[in-house]
């Protein structure tokens, strides 16, 4: 293999730089100054997230099996970025006694697991990309059960390895069948024809998939694992696992299931509706804010479903879009979760009654992040729903789209149960005064400014439809 070649794999090989680095530091630092590997490990990321969006190389390496091109650069990217802001909300809970003699084990399987993602993005083979979402899995469910001394978080930790456990036989029963009708796992020299057989590998791959994603049958894992795992997992889970796996959905439907559009078009339009609908009716239910976000990340993930049902350039291109959106919108609402619930151990909806007369900043970040969720302009969230909405309505689905106004109004309701806690109810004991460390300030501020300028800065959105035009 030439040099050109490895250098293709600059993403990776800056996360495995951070993994080595992170490695001297815990070897270096004594005792009393574990906790040093916190700002240092924002610091290292930050490097990596900013290099990554640096201009690089396009090409193949180790014969096709691996690729780099803008748009699977500019996937990796928006990812990085929510992991950066993950770590930055993670270090007051990093800094609790149970955790301080495992501080380094939370980056290390956090960063282990997105050099997953970036292989699993980045192939152009079948095994390749196997090979990058176990990377991606087996870490984080070891991560989901951190505080293992915890029931619900070792319990959480063993529901994400089983679920992802029967998932991956899922997918892998659904490569053996393709393998077997085609003859080849690399996604180039796939030629499907529309043999029963073929369809039925679809069916599996998707499924295994959707485990990952979180779709409607497939999501009953969700509020368990999102419930249990400590609060930067479960936002991790929600934003970059799940990211992940829909950019290589996306991926696989326009490198390989093309020939297949007719079949895989009615199985993302059926489980769009059921994904959207039972997403926002048990998200209503729910008093756990854990719980919520989760049933609330299966409605928003229905509505992604929206950009891939067209299977066009312009649809692809709105859930890349929807994607960094979400990662602002959802990791401002889990930033107000993980500081409160960090100073008060409180995590229901009722215990931010009152909330906006102690801590008016987090009540509006919350409020912000909501309505961003919600769809409600001028917020990016608005923007995001609207060009998904716009994408499914070019490619003729207007029966899915009444049902998805429908829902984005429902999703609206259960929202504002929040926003009426926290500005409305009254509450005899509400959540004190507090100020939350520095690191969680600013990864706030960033979620903050992500959810007001997003939308407005329309340049974003055409350069990412430029570069589905051409991948796409």
């Amino acid at each position: 293999m030439s040099l050109q070649e490895l250098l293709l794999m600059r993403h990776e090989w800056l996360l495995i730089a951070a993994v080595v680095a992170l490695l001297l530091l815990e070897l270096n630092f004594s005792e009393a100054k574990k906790t040093n590997v916190i700002p240092a490990a924002a610091i290292i990321f930050t490097i990596v997230t900013l290099i990554g969006f640096l201009p690089s190389e396009n090409g193949r390496a180790f014969g096709g099996m691996f690729i780099t091109d803008p748009i699977r650069t500019l996937m990796k990217n928006i990812l990085n970025l929510g992991v950066l802001i993950v770590f930055l909300q993670s270090g007051s809970w990093l800094r609790t006694q149970n955790n301080f003699n495992r501080v380094t084990e939370f980056y290390l399987l956090i960063i282990s697991s997105v050099i997953g993602v970036s292989y699993m993005i980045s192939a152009g083979h079948l095994l390749m990309f196997y090979l990058g979402l176990e990377l991606l899995t087996i870490p984080i469910a070891a991560a989901a059960s951190y505080e293992q001394y915890k029931s619900k978080s070792a319990e959480a930790g063993i529901k994400l390895i089983l679920s992802s456990a029967f998932s991956s036989a899922i997918l892998l029963f659904g490569i053996s069948m393709l393998y077997g009708t085609t003859g080849t796992l690399y996604f180039s020299d796939i030629k499907l024809a529309g043999e029963l057989l073929t369809v039925l590998s679809f069916v599996f791959l998707f499924s295994g998939l959707a485990f990952k994603i979180s779709i409607v049958p497939f999501h009953l894992w969700t509020a368990d694992v999102y419930e249990g795992s400590p609060t930067s997992i479960t936002s991790y889970l929600s934003v970059v696992s799940k990211g992940a796996a829909i950019f290589v959905l996306l991926i696989f439907f326009a490198s390989v299931f093309g020939p297949l559009q007719e079949v895989w078009q009615q199985v993302v339009y059926g489980t769009a509706i059921f994904t959207m609908t039972i997403g926002n009716l048990f998200a209503i239910r729910q008093q756990n804010l854990k719980r919520f976000l989760a049933f609330s990340s299966i409605a928003q993930a229905g509505f992604i479903l929206l950009g891939m049902v067209g299977g066009t350039p312009l649809g692809m291109a709105t859930v890349i879009y929807f994607i960094l959106i979400y990662v602002f919108s959802n990791l401002a609402a889990f930033g107000v979760v993980v500081a409160v619930e960090q100073v008060s151990g409180k995590i229901n909806i009722t215990d931010y009654n009152g909330l906006y007369n102690t801590n008016p900043r987090l009540s509006l970040t919350m409020m912000l992040a909501l309505f961003s969720l919600a769809g409600i302009p001028p917020l990016a969230g608005f923007f995001g729903k609207f060009f998904l909405f716009t994408a499914a309505a070019e490619s003729g689905f207007y029966t899915l789209l009444f049902i998805a106004v429908l829902n984005a109004v429902i999703s609206l309701y259960y929202y504002l149960l929040v926003v009426k806690a926290m500005f409305i109810n009254k509450s005899d004991a509400p959540i004190g005064y507090f100020q939350s460390d520095y690191s969680s300030r600013i990864a706030m501020s960033a979620c903050v400014l992500g959810i007001l300028t997003t939308g407005f800065y329309s340049p974003i959105f055409e350069f990412i439809k430029k570069l589905c035009l051409e991948s796409f």
